[in-house]
């Protein structure tokens, strides 16, 4: 994938054409469009907008409804406020610590107020459960201290308060076990892997095009961050119709696109952006589609980029996708890495810039089978080309024994002679002679 990026550019450099140049505005920009209502009339209809199954930005474009178990939220309680977004974390965040003050504010003053200490207050000799406690606010502003651990130690707990003491120690524990769990919640939210993934970025379009002889569905993926994603892993999903020979219909169906899953190329070191390509096989969802069929068609390919990041060691996932009317056929990507003093740089302008290659528009299937039968061709023109010139004088042989041999199977017989180890250095005529009847009047 990287190597081809690598290749295009050292063969720029050899011809002297920078990656600026190579660039192509698509057919439909450089040719002027007429706006006729005959042309409107025979052009191909439009298709309609397509609804994402998932977003550009990796937002998967599906609603929960009618859900009759809520309370399976409640069970998980730490995700569903994980979950929720920040204006209403931030709110549960501070109704916690309010509500959580106010009630033991509250039993703070109800000891109080059971045991006299708001009426004896100024009484000599009198001592209360807590001192200089005399009110709601004044002990609402005990529980915060008490809680916070702040101690401006004008208000204290005495030990001629038993209930106080037990008060004291279950609002200790329960407070710690608050802090720890909206702590945690802001932290974790804080430090949601999700963010590290707005720095991974994917082309806008996928392209299809021929690499070494064989068809090809590519994207492009890169990373913006100088700390890495480790054993970061790519995959991609086919999402489509489908009807069963059974008559079922699948309105989502999903179908696994290989991206070097077999091979190890799904794993990713993704320093540079890199190109993911698919090759059009048998077993690809594509091998029978060709340029037309594709144009017609509605799908569209869902790409996940997973792996841990490397300063937290959390796993993140990336998501993108692509619509059928964002796979175009016949173009290439445009280098982006280029060889600086001692460095390479990566132009992140030229991301997703591609260009026009010449591509065949017949389908996978289709190239396969030509490739197959374009190099017997000149196989046998070469091999008739070889029997005339090779063909032996009939001057030495007689008339009436032409050779037993045929011409064109002489470079089997040039094998049999060079296996044979006794037999030396013979050509392919002293093999085929070596095995046949002498003619009458020649001697060994």
């Amino acid at each position: 994938m990287a190597g081809d990026s690598r290749v295009l550019m050292d063969r720029d450099m050899e011809i002297g054409v920078t990656p600026g140049q190579v660039k192509k505005l698509p057919k439909h920009l450089r040719e002027a469009q007429i706006s006729t209502e005959r042309t409107h009339l025979i052009s191909d209809p439009a298709k309609k907008p397509r609804q994402r199954y998932v977003q550009k930005d990796g937002k998967c474009n599906v609603h929960h409804g009618n859900v009759q178990e809520t309370y399976r939220y409640l069970s998980d309680l730490f995700t569903t406020l994980v979950d929720l977004r920040w204006r209403f974390s931030l709110l549960i965040f501070t109704l916690v610590y309010v509500v959580n003050w106010l009630f033991f504010g509250l039993l703070w003053w109800l000891i109080a107020l059971i045991r006299g200490d708001l009426v004896h207050a100024d009484e000599e000799g009198w001592t209360p459960c807590v001192e200089n406690l005399n009110s709601f606010v004044s002990a609402f502003l005990f529980s915060i201290e008490t809680e916070t651990t702040i101690g401006y130690g004008y208000r204290v707990i005495t030990e001629k308060c038993p209930e106080g003491i037990v008060l004291l120690l279950v609002q200790a524990i329960l407070g710690s076990i608050v802090n720890a769990m909206m702590v945690g919640c802001m932290f974790v939210k804080i430090s949601q892997p999700k963010n590290r993934a707005e720095t991974l970025m994917f082309s806008h379009k996928a392209v299809i095009s021929v690499r070494d002889n064989r068809m090809c569905l590519m994207f492009r993926v890169g990373d913006l961050r100088n700390s890495h994603i480790v054993e970061a892993s790519i995959r991609a999903k086919l999402i489509r119709s489908q009807q069963t020979k059974e008559g079922e219909f699948i309105p989502l169906n999903q179908t696994d696109i290989n991206i070097g899953f077999d091979t190890g190329d799904d794993r990713l070191f993704l320093v540079s952006p890199l190109i993911i390509s698919h090759e059009i096989n048998e077993k690809s969802p594509f091998w029978d589609m060709s340029q037309a069929q594709i144009e017609k068609e509605e799908f569209e390919i869902v790409v996940i980029l997973e792996g841990m990041v490397e300063a937290t060691g959390m796993t993140c996932q990336a998501r993108s996708s692509y619509l059928d009317t964002e796979v175009l056929w016949g173009y290439r990507f445009t280098p982006v890495l280029s060889l600086e003093n001692g460095f390479y740089e990566v132009d992140y302008n030229s991301f997703h810039d591609i260009y026009e290659t010449n591509t065949p528009s017949c389908s996978a299937r289709e190239l396969a089978a030509k490739l197959r039968e374009a190099p017997l061709l000149p196989q046998l023109s070469t091999l008739t080309a070889a029997a005339a010139t090779t063909a032996p004088d009939p001057r030495a042989f007689p008339l009436d024994r032409p050779p037993s041999k045929d011409p064109l199977s002489q470079d089997e017989d040039m094998e049999d002679g060079d296996a044979g180890g006794d037999r030396g250095e013979t050509n392919g005529s002293a093999a085929v002679l070596e095995g046949q009847p002498l003619p009458d009047g020649l001697t060994d």
